[in-house]
């Protein structure tokens, strides 16, 4: 089927700028998370995914014994989530989701993000009817059907699987995220997940114009400077 799934477009790393920046967004998303989930990652499965996904980052363990200690005291930020849809160049659909304490702010850099970019923010909704809501597992298993078996012999509901060049790629509905884990883990001892995560997955794809594509490439290093903006999906074709 070959679907295209996009994850946050990073500058990544290469400046200590840049590295802080993917270190302080990975806090704040542990800090939340352990918060509203517990701070054992072997009882809140939603942390220890996000922690695995942090040290293949490369962020360093101080940072997220930090944002656990944190959570665990029980003072700090009161952060709340926020979605934003838009449309970008050449007509993409764009969703930008952050964690903020302060919505007004936000909004507002987010706002001029698509409007110094010549792009439009739009209502709720308003995209979010051409994305499918998606966990999504990949990792390196030589047969599909192996798979495939072992998410329905623990009664996961299974949106397809896919396999590629020794990757098999799981798509599931998000609610069913947790399940389709523990059924992988338990199934597959040694897995190894390239991507382990929830994300927003486009219907269709749009080609972005030759002539549009600095303007896309503006409003995604703009978002990307956004202190409260943790992912970006959208479903441009690059």
């Amino acid at each position: 089927m070959g679907r295209a799934y996009q994850n946050r477009k990073e500058s990544i790393a290469k400046t200590a700028t840049a590295k802080s920046r993917v270190y302080s967004r990975f806090g704040r998303e542990i800090y939340v998370c352990a918060k509203q989930g517990g701070a054992d990652p072997d009882a809140n499965l939603a942390l220890r995914s996000l922690i695995d996904r942090a040290k293949k980052e490369q962020v360093p363990s101080h940072v997220i014994d930090k944002a656990l200690d944190k959570a665990q005291g029980g003072a700090g930020e009161d952060f709340s989530p926020a979605r934003y849809e838009g449309y970008g160049p050449s007509n993409c659909m764009v969703i930008v989701e952050c964690l903020t304490d302060n919505p007004n702010r936000t909004f507002g850099e987010v706002r001029n993000c698509f409007t110094k970019s010549k792009c439009k923010i739009g209502e709720q909704g308003s995209v979010m009817h051409s994305f499918e809501h998606c966990a999504i597992f990949a990792f390196k298993h030589d047969n599909e059907d192996d798979v495939l078996e072992a998410l329905m012999d623990a009664d996961v509901d299974v949106g397809d699987v896919e396999f590629d060049d020794g990757v098999v790629t799981v798509f599931a509905p998000h609610t069913e995220y947790a399940a389709a884990r523990q059924a992988l883990t338990a199934a597959f001892a040694e897995i190894d997940f390239d991507t382990d995560e929830i994300q927003f997955v486009p219907h269709v794809t749009t080609a972005i114009a030759e002539d549009d594509m600095p303007m896309f490439e503006r409003l995604m290093d703009m978002l990307n400077d956004c202190d409260d903006v943790q992912n970006i999906y959208h479903n441009a074709e690059l």
